[in-house]
């Protein structure tokens, strides 16, 4: 208890300093982070004029904790499957940028004679720009809605994510000696490895926890139940090796695949500002004027190869992606700072104890100058094109602006192999990972239980029959997966050439999933190799025949893709959810109080005659405020809107009850909104079918099975607006909207 006082102190006097300083900056039109760091600088141990924090490990603690918080949220913006749709180019991007502002970097480092760790952290944190800086310097200037702005933001989004993988590189060699290509091989798919089994178990299982308990879920239970996954997960994390940041990211991506994810992100926002800006603080705390001083000429350094580095690097990075020349530099040019990452990757390197103590206010120096000269770098693209198009000839202007021109081909059978090959990949990996866990979970906690109940070589038996049991569903639709597919038919039939190497995807599938029986056997046994390969063989075969088994692998990607679509198709359904929110009394006899109509509510869409809230409670409502809009002494036509608020006078029994009702009377949230999918479907009449001779209305297709007519095909290009009075006949081709289970109504 004795440090309670100390820590309040401290907080009080973080956040009062912090809060004037943000105003000043905000005021300033600069980025908030800016804010916090000088708010730090200020309250830090280095400044003898101004009041200092006490205790420093207790403000490390919580500036540990907002990392976590800010990577959480993070990883709640992170989408995989907006990453998927990004394609290629973004990817050759970053990875060219990521990769050549690190080399830059460690051989800065290099020049000046510093260790290989702070290098290697050095070039970590050249190569991150900053999202919160750039994306406030495309508002600014008002370039958001131009298309080379929309390239960098895509471009930051992966460096993001590469940084989380960097982070736990990076802890992986510093937690040991030099690592060779093999240990570094290790890392990589270890990191693959827990991040693809993570993603697939949660996605299958967090969405069914929502799916369950909605009803259960207020604001509160809802925070609570996030924030326990989140610290649950960097637990974990850090229980396998990584770190706790990478936990709670991934924690954060798996969250962003859940319907529930816009109201998560909303009531995390405030306690990842809170956190977030003790991190920023701490970071402020560490610059030693000191060290800037004496580490004026290395920071200079440090600039220009940021300034330079990004300038020629980044505009190589986009024109690799094929963008032209002039889009290239504007995105380049835009990336030339360091931000957030940065510093938590300095922090990182303070925490493992593997870099000096200099690196921290260099890097934070570095920062605070280049963010300053971000706004100037994006103007000073266009004019360097300029000079760079008067001094080179028309024929090397014209190369580099179709410099990337070769890596793209509109061939329906290059389209149709690269997708073929990206899903085999993806499924292959899923479901070897799967397989794996499998494996490893029996063969460490089910082999050595049943030893002790069944002789060794019983024991050994019952484990691999279930083993192979267990991962049977996973082997049979990594080998039968997509070979019945439009792209493998459609490469099937197209060429001859084709055919071979279909037919070796196939025979990869099946040895990769021999290999895995064939370790279950000869883990388990003694017999000898050739007998091992026959029983796998067998087994695989038996599997590929199996119905049973076809309909478990089925069953399971199905709740596994419906789990993943549920946001989407929530969108579809209602849209965005936003928050509730209630009116405050007042206590008064009579008085005016103000309500915010829910977007739920079952008085959106009614006037205010059809409401009779004077007759039923005896109020006044003598407002309406909508947007910028207000409504004094609305009349009985007046419809209320949802969002809107609404001022209405009465005493405190009749406002309670009013408000009471205004909560109670809304649409009940549906448990099932992932049955409400609108889907469409072709219906060809019958001879036989109920609805030959009747009109549309006559049909009852609308009023009965909930289901709408949208056209009726005629032998044109197009659908053709069915008229009401026309009746349907024998032959007829109808196409119908409508949800799943009405559908499968209607057409049975």
């Amino acid at each position: 208890m004795a440090e309670l006082p100390n820590l309040v102190k401290d907080l009080a006097l973080i956040l009062v300093v912090a809060g004037s300083v943000t105003l000043i900056f905000k005021r300033l039109k600069q980025p908030l982070v800016l804010g916090y760091i000088v708010a730090g600088f200020l309250v830090s141990p280095h400044m003898p004029y101004t009041m200092s924090v006490i205790d420093e490990a207790d403000i490390q603690t919580w500036a540990d904790i907002g990392v976590i918080f800010l990577l959480f949220s993070l990883g709640l913006d992170f989408s995989f499957k907006k990453i998927i749709k990004m394609g290629m180019a973004p990817v050759i991007a970053a990875l060219t940028i990521i990769f050549c502002m690190m080399m830059l970097g460690t051989s800065v480092g290099h020049a000046f004679g510093w260790s290989r760790m702070d290098c290697l952290f050095l070039g970590g944190m050249l190569a991150m720009s900053s999202t919160t800086i750039i994306y406030k310097a495309f508002d600014d200037m008002g370039l958001r809605q131009q298309r080379f702005a929309g390239l960098v933001m895509s471009v930051l989004i992966l460096e993001d994510v590469l940084a989380i993988v960097m982070m736990v590189m990076l802890s992986a060699v510093a937690g040991g000696s030099s690592p060779n290509g093999e240990q570094m091989a290790g890392i990589i798919l270890k990191i693959v490895f827990f991040l693809v089994l993570w993603f697939v178990i949660g996605i299958f299982l967090i969405p069914i926890l929502f799916r369950r308990t909605r009803r259960l879920m207020n604001d509160e239970t809802m925070i609570i139940v996030s924030l326990g996954l989140c610290c649950a997960m960097a637990v974990f994390s850090s229980a396998v090796g990584f770190s706790s940041a990478f936990g709670a990211f991934v924690m954060g991506s798996i969250l962003a695949e859940t319907i529930e994810a816009d109201k998560i992100i909303r009531l995390v926002e405030p306690v990842k500002n809170f956190f977030g800006a003790i991190f920023f603080v701490s970071v402020g705390m560490l610059v030693d004027p000191k060290i800037l001083m004496e580490y004026a000429f290395p920071i200079g350094i440090l600039i220009l190869a940021i300034l330079l580095g990004q300038g020629i690097f980044g505009t190589a990075g986009f024109m690799l992606s094929g963008q032209p020349l002039k889009t290239s530099m504007k995105c380049g040019f835009s990336m030339a700072q360091i931000g957030e990452f940065a510093f938590i990757i300095a922090s990182l390197g303070l925490s493992l104890g593997v870099i000096g103590r200099f690196l921290y206010p260099v890097v934070v120096a570095v920062s605070v100058i280049t963010t300053f000269l971000t706004p100037y770098m994006i103007r000073f693209a266009e004019p360097c094109y300029n000079q760079i198009e008067r001094r080179l000839s028309k024929k090397w202007i014209r190369r580099l602006n179709h410099l990337g021109a070769a890596h793209h081909s509109s061939a329906a059978e290059v389209n149709n192999w690269r997708s073929l090959l990206r899903q085999l990949l993806l499924y292959i990996l899923v479901y070897s990972i799967l397989s794996a866990a499998v494996i490893a979970l029996m063969f460490t906690f089910f082999l050595p239980f049943i030893r002790h109940i069944l002789p060794h070589w019983w024991a050994n038996g019952v484990c691999g029959v279930l083993t192979v049991a267990f991962i049977a569903p996973f082997l049979r639709a990594m080998v039968m997966k997509k070979n019945h597919s439009e792209e493998f038919k459609s490469l099937w039939t197209q060429s001859r050439l084709n055919r071979l190497p279909l037919t070796f995807t196939i025979l990869v599938r099946v040895i990769i999933a021999v290999t895995f029986v064939f370790y279950v056997c000869n883990y388990l046994t003694r017999f000898t190799n050739a007998l091992m390969i026959s029983i796998a063989a067998t087994a695989i075969i038996l599997m590929v025949l199996s119905r049973g088994l076809k309909r478990r692998s089925i069953m399971l990607e199905r709740v596994f893709i419906q789990n993943l679509r549920s946001r989407d198709i929530a969108a579809q359904v209602k849209g965005r959810k936003k928050p509730l929110f209630e009116g405050h009394l007042l206590d008064r006899d009579i008085h005016i109080s103000d309500f915010d109509v829910p977007e739920n509510s079952a008085w959106t869409g009614k006037t205010l005659r059809d409401l009779q809230f004077r007759n039923r409670f005896g109020v006044h409502v003598s407002s309406i405020l909508r947007g910028r809009q207000r409504i004094n002494i609305p009349s009985g036509s007046n419809v209320i809107f949802p969002n809107d608020k609404i001022q209405v006078i009465g005493n405190d029994d009749q406002l309670r009850a009013f408000g009471e009702a205004l909560k109670g009377e809304q649409i009940a949230e549906d448990p099932d909104i992932e049955k409400r999918e609108m889907k469409l479907r072709q219906l060809i009449l019958t001879s036989d079918s109920p609805f030959i001779g009747k009109t549309l209305r006559e049909s009852g297709i609308r009023d009965q099975y909930n289901c709408m007519v949208v056209g009726v095909e005629e032998g044109q290009e197009n659908l053709a607006l069915i008229d009401p009075s026309r009746r349907f006949e024998q032959g007829d081709i109808i196409w119908i909207v409508g949800e799943e289970n009405a559908l499968r109504r209607l057409i049975q």
